[in-house]
């Protein structure tokens, strides 16, 4: 039999809790199948950096879904390997028979599932919900209770629902936004209203329908939630869910909390994620996209030359990515002169004045950026008299 309390207290060491649910949750994004050696490799990593908690799948699946927890289970990791199920006995077996030693047991709380789902009432959820924990329970396992779509529902019946999970067993509340319905400012008062009316650990599960599964996620944990379900890259179901990377940063230099996270091989583990998932990573993503750190602009460049924390909130190197000046369109003087002396040439005003406007000129024909070597060999036709100021 597993021992609740040893997870707890490993748990209960960390200011900020991240159950990281790529593997469930992540893999359930349209079109997305992890092999069973994906699946191994990514709860590596997940562990590797610091996820305290991997949400591995649902055992309830069987065939190689199972198969692939159960020896995820038996890796040795340093991370809880938890099992999604659903609120009944038959579920929860599967999960034990696969060695995990914590389960997520979900069910509907707001209304319209209730009526338009499960067709049931809220007195045969509350059964449910007791019957499984319980159930778990006695098997020694830790508990997390998810309450799906806990953003519509009503809020007392999710006072009730909260407290009959704590009372069979339950060792927290995952709170779902389950269709990003959810705005911050109303996410932290419900956070801060369950916590003080039921007395419960809240976990933080938010989706990303209209763009504010990070920020609802942050005012959670504003409010009090400890926990944060997340997934790398934020993939998910439609629009996917709260990126590990984001939120792990954000609770760092936002939330200034001390947040104990291998975040230099971010970059390194969402391009794993990217290619076993069949996606790409876009160059604007926050925290691992290329452009994170990409300036162009002639201000925010010179800035950025003259004192990084002009315009850059953190360090390329703190992600695992690389600074990069790009030459373009918006580029200015400055930049040209630094680019050119760093690579060699001696610059004055008068030559990056005419070269910058070559660069500008030769962005927008060839509607991209151009290289260093390029500048350089637009500096060469410049001494040798082969380009002039242009006319205006």
């Amino acid at each position: 039999m597993k021992d609740s309390s040893k997870i707890l207290a490993k748990l209960n060491q960390y200011p900020l809790v991240i159950c990281d649910t790529t593997l469930r949750d992540g893999e359930q994004a349209a079109g997305i199948v992890f092999a069973n050696l994906e699946k191994l490799r990514i709860a590596k990593l997940l562990d590797e950096i610091g996820v305290q908690q991997i949400e591995a799948g649902i055992p309830a699946m069987g065939g190689d879904e199972k198969k692939a927890i159960k020896k995820i289970a038996g890796l040795g990791l340093e991370a809880s390997i938890l099992g999604w199920n659903r609120a009944n006995k038959e579920d929860i077996d599967q999960s034990i028979d696969c060695d995990v030693d914590s389960v997520a047991i979900s069910m509907s709380s707001s209304d319209i599932h209730i009526q338009h789902k499960l067709m049931k009432s809220r007195e045969w959820v509350l059964e449910r919900i007791t019957e499984a924990i319980e159930h778990a329970k006695a098997h020694g396992l830790y508990i997390s209770c998810n309450a799906e779509d806990a953003s519509r529902a009503d809020r007392d019946f999710l006072i009730t629902f909260a407290k009959t999970a704590k009372e069979a067993g339950a060792h927290r509340f995952r709170y779902c936004d389950t269709i990003g319905m959810q705005d911050p400012r109303r996410t932290y008062d419900d956070i801060k209203y369950i916590i003080e009316n039921a007395k419960i650990d809240v976990e933080m599960h938010t989706h990303n329908d209209f763009g504010m599964a990070t920020a609802n996620a942050i005012a959670g944990i504003q409010a009090g939630a400890r926990f944060a379900s997340t997934t790398v890259l934020g993939i998910g179901e439609r629009t996917g869910n709260s990126p590990l990377e984001e939120i792990a940063m954000a609770a760092r230099h936002i939330l200034k909390m001390d947040v104990d996270f291998d975040t230099k091989r971010f970059r390194e583990v969402s391009d794993y994620v990217a290619r076993a998932a069949g996606r790409t990573i876009p160059g604007w993503k926050p925290i691992v996209g290329e452009n994170c750190f990409a300036h162009e602009a002639g201000i925010h460049t010179d800035g950025v030359i003259k004192y990084l924390s002009n315009y850059e909130p953190y360090s390329p190197e703190e992600v695992g990515l690389q600074r990069k000046i790009v030459i373009g369109k918006h580029s200015g003087r400055h930049t040209i002169k630094q680019i050119l002396e760093k690579n060699g040439y001696e610059v004055d005003d008068e030559a990056s004045g005419v070269l910058l406007e070559h660069v500008r000129a030769n962005s927008i024909a060839l509607k991209r950026s151009l290289t260093e070597l390029e500048l350089g060999y637009m500096y060469e036709d410049y001494k040798n008299g082969q380009i002039h100021k242009l006319k205006d």
